[in-house]
Order: structure tokens, then C-alpha cells, then sequence
């Protein structure tokens, strides 16, 4: 559906803005609160087991209704559903800020997540929906994408300095932030209509879907604690399957699907999931076990790590805001999406052979940079390609699908090569290395196998993606809403 009077260029750069700012403000999240846990552990009393919970009960809401959020919004308008969740996390954060015992703090992060949630799933399509000519989009992507991958370095810098003040100002700096994004969405994005085909809400299959990804979440994320052939896990994980399986079933019998099934016979949408996928399971990995190979080994303390992030988020931040744009512009979707990826899985291999008496400029800066310009060059396209050819009344679905490959990929790809890190490091420890060199070994070879994760990921890529904006420049764009 077509606005009668389109919003200026001006309005819609505006627009950008602060939705990229509401998207900061999630992401900031994900990583502001790993610094405060110890002093949350101490203030309120929670046990070391209790403590995972701050972090799972969001991850949990947040990977398990990204779908749906997404889905709400096509179908109740993109702005209003954007509106309510951000309203959600606000609030939330308010509670989490002021709590004063264990179980209000869990319970105001879990809706910290569903707000969450249907912010980020909801932000990126009405980004698409703002700019439908193609050099303008790919602009507002590198913006975006600068956001969603710098905004977790950010975060750990400025978890350091409210922390240092009180917690409590990690959760309550969000309430200005929430306030002003709303009050500003309302004069800056129109109204966006529901569905036009009026379609009523799969509550059968919203539930089964939502479900089946919070178990998955569940059991990945607890899967290194319980042990991976734990009953836990393998019980968790089996539900998970189950939910998901009857929910594809009602998915092909429902006359008006939550996930139309038709999606993914779309070769674009398929395989720009499975390179996020693959793609985050590598970069997440390498954030949290880079962090920890400059604390545990290098000696680092939480400020300098996140100073020494910094050189990569400035090469992301040149590449997202102005090249990753002329790339795709000139080369398409997949030239710049696969060289992205290639030159992340380098960096990776440079960190696979950091050693234990690292040097920051020589085996420490090179990898950085290689993976700032492998993500500041890769983000856009990516992203490009998951929305590329989807109906407007389908993207908030999309939008909502690539975040779930996104937020489970990274939860997967950490648990799993943190549990390959423990693995190599308890092999050297029994062969008589000493701990910071049995350490360091874990840490590499998880480096090794998050670079064949991304190198795997531009293989794909560059095989199957079909999404070339050079050879449909003449179709027809998503309209504005």
C-alpha cells in the first residue's frame, strides 16, 4: 500500500535514525549487562547457577518471539506493533533498574526480551519500507548494520562506566533513551495499515513456534552447564524438535499460516538464513572468546578489552556507513557478501594463532581489522538479500526470520565452540601444559573452527545466492507503507 504523499528524503533519513537508535538501545543490551553481573551477584544475592538466569531469561524471550514480532507487525502495521514494543522494554527496563529482589529482576528482563524481540524483528522492515529505491536502501542497510554488529562493543564500554556508578544505571539509562525514540516515531513514521487480507492470527502455530525457540535457546544456552547428553538437554532439545515439527504441520493445513511455506521455496531467503546462521555462529564466538583470550590470557582488564575492540568497530563503522553502500551498488549483493565473509574467516585464522605471550599490535590489531572490514563489507548485503524479494506483507516476517538465524546462530556457535575450547583445554592440561597455555589452546582451536564456519558461509553464499541487484534493477520495490 502507497502513502498518497511519500515522506521527503529528509523525513525518511530522520526516520532512519531513530530507529537505528531504538535498534542500539537492544543491542546495547545483549553485552552492557555481562559487565554488571558480578555486582548484581553481590548486591541482590544471586547463587552462580541463579546469576545465568539475568542473562538466559532475556535470550529466551527475545530468541523465541523474534518470529512472531515480526509476524505481528504485517499484520497489525509495522509501527504500531514497533510502538508496543518498544514501550514494552522500557517499562521492563524501569522494573529491572528499581528491583531489589532476584525474582523481580528475572522476571522484568524476560519482558525486557519480548519488547526486545519485537523491536529489532519490526525495526528492519519498516527500514525497508522507507526506502524502496535501491541506492538509498543499501545506505540505510550499512547504517543498520553498523548498529546491530558495533553496538555490542559500545556496550561493554559503557557497561564499565555506568557500573562503576550503580547496575542500576545499565537498565534505567534506557528510559530517556525509550522515551525519546517513542515521542520521535510518532511525529517521524506514518501509520502503517494491517494486512490488507485482514488475516487472523495462527495462535495454534504462534504458540508452537514460540515455544519450540525457546526451548532450542534452553537447551543450547544451558547445554555446556548440564552436559550436551545430559537428560536435560536431550529432553529440551527432543520438545524443541517435536514443537517444531507440529508446527510446520500446521503451518501446511491453516488456511492463514503465521509462516506461509512458500517462503522458503525462495532460494534467497533460504540461503542468506543459513549463511547468518553460520556466519554468527563464528562472530559471536569470537567476541565472547576474544574478550576472554585478553582478560584470562593476555591480562587485560574489562576497559581495556573494550578499548581494544574499538579499532575494529571504526573500520566496521567506515565500511557500514559508506562503502558496504557503494559496494553492493557496484558489484550486487554477493560479490561483497562473499569477500565480507572471506575476509572474516582470515581474521579468525589470525586469532586462531595468537599465542600465549600475544602482542596487541601483531597478533591482535590485524585480526580485528580483518573481521571489521569482513563485517563492515558483509552486514549490509546479507541483510539485503534476506529482504530482497519478499512481499511488503511478508516483511516483517522476514525481517523476523533472519533475526531468529541471527540470535541462534550465535547462541549455538557459542555453545558449542565454547564446548570444543573446554574440550582442547582439558586434552593439554592432561598432557602436562600449563593452565594459560591449555587456555590459549582451546581458544585457538575454536578460533580455527568459527573461520571454517564463516569461510563455509561464503562457500554458500557465493554458490546458491541468486540476489544480484544488477540483474533486477527494474523490478518492482517493496512500496512504502
Amino acid at each position: 500500500m502507497t502513502d498518497a504523499h511519500p515522506p521527503s528524503s529528509r523525513h525518511r533519513w530522520l526516520a532512519l535514525v531513530v530507529l537505528c537508535l531504538g535498534e542500539l538501545m537492544i543491542v546495547l543490551d545483549s553485552t552492557i549487562v555481562n559487565v554488571a553481573l558480578p555486582s548484581i551477584r553481590t548486591d541482590l544475592g544471586f547463587g552462580e547457577t541463579e546469576l545465568v538466569w539475568v542473562v538466559n531469561a532475556y535470550m529466551l524471550t527475545f530468541g523465541g518471539c523474534l518470529l512472531l514480532g515480526g509476524r505481528l507487525g504485517d499484520l497489525y502495521g509495522h509501527r504500531r506493533v514497533f510502538l508496543a514494543g518498544l514501550a514494552f522494554f522500557t517499562l521492563a527496563s524501569l522494573v529491572c533498574g528499581l528491583a531489589q529482589s532476584k525474582g523481580v529482576l528475572v522476571a522484568a528482563r524476560a519482558i525486557q526480551g519480548l519488547g526486545g524481540a519485537v523491536v529489532s524483528a519490526v525495526a528492519l522492515s519498516l527500514i525497508m519500507n522507507l526506502f524502496s529505491e535501491t541506492n538509498e536502501r543499501a545506505r540505510a542497510m550499512g547504517v543498520y548494520g553498523f548498529v546491530c554488529a558495533g553496538g555490542g562493543s559500545i556496550g561493554v564500554l559503557l557497561g564499565g562506566l555506568l557500573t562503576s556508578v550503580s547496575w542500576h544505571w545499565i537498565f534505567l539509562v534506557n528510559l530517556p533513551i525509550g522515551v525519546a525514540v517513542y515521542v520521535a516515531s510518532l511525529r517521524l513514521l506514518a501509520p502503517s495499515p494491517a494486512s490488507a487480507t485482514r488475516q487472523r492470527l495462527d495462535v495454534a502455530g504462534a504458540v508452537t513456534v514460540t515455544l519450540s525457540l525457546m526451548l532450542a535457546v534452553y537447551g543450547v544456552v544451558g547445554g555446556n552447564e548440564a552436559g550436551w547428553s545430559s537428560p536435560q538437554t536431550l529432553v529440551t532439545l527432543g520438545l524443541s524438535v517435536v514443537l517444531m515439527l507440529a508446527f510446520l504441520a500446521i503451518e501446511s493445513r491453516t488456511a492463514h499460516p503465521l509462516v506461509p511455506l512458500g517462503l522458503f521455496r525462495r532460494c534467497n531467503i533460504v540461503v542468506s538464513n543459513v549463511c547468518a546462521v553460520l556466519w554468527s555462529a563464528g562472530m559471536f564466538a569470537w567476541f565472547f572468546m576474544s574478550a576472554l583470550y585478553l582478560q584470562q590470557v593476555l591480562g587485560y582488564t574489562p576497559m581495556q578489552v573494550g578499548l581494544a575492540f574499538l579499532p575494529a568497530n571504526l573500520v566496521m563503522a567506515v565500511l557500514s556507513l559508506g562503502w558496504s553502500a557503494k559496494l553492493v551498488m557496484r558489484f550486487g549483493i554477493r560479490t561483497p557478501l562473499v569477500a565480507g565473509l572471506a575476509l572474516a574467516a582470515l581474521g579468525l585464522l589470525l586469532f586462531a594463532r595468537a599465542p600465549v605471550a600475544g602482542n596487541f599490535w601483531v597478533h591482535v590489531f590485524p585480526g580485528m581489522v580483518l573481521l571489521g572490514v569482513g563485517a563492515g563489507i558483509a552486514f549490509n548485503p546479507m541483510l539485503m538479500a534476506a529482504m530482497h524479494d519478499v512481499e511488503p506483507d511478508d516483511a516483517g516476517l522476514a525481517s523476523g526470520l533472519v533475526n531468529t538465524a541471527f540470535m541462534l546462530g550465535g547462541a549455538l556457535g557459542l555453545a558449542v565452540l565454547a564446548s570444543i575450547a573446554a574440550a582442547r583445554s582439558q586434552s593439554l592440561l592432561t598432557t602436562g601444559h600449563d593452565a594459560i597455555a591449555a587456555l590459549n589452546g582451546g581458544y585457538q582451536l575454536a578460533f580455527a573452527v568459527g573461520a571454517f564456519f564463516a569461510l563455509l558461509a561464503a562457500v554458500l553464499g557465493g554458490a546458491m545466492l541468486r540476489a544480484d541487484l544488477h540483474a533486477d534493477a527494474d523490478a518492482p520495490a517493496i512500496a512504502h507503507h
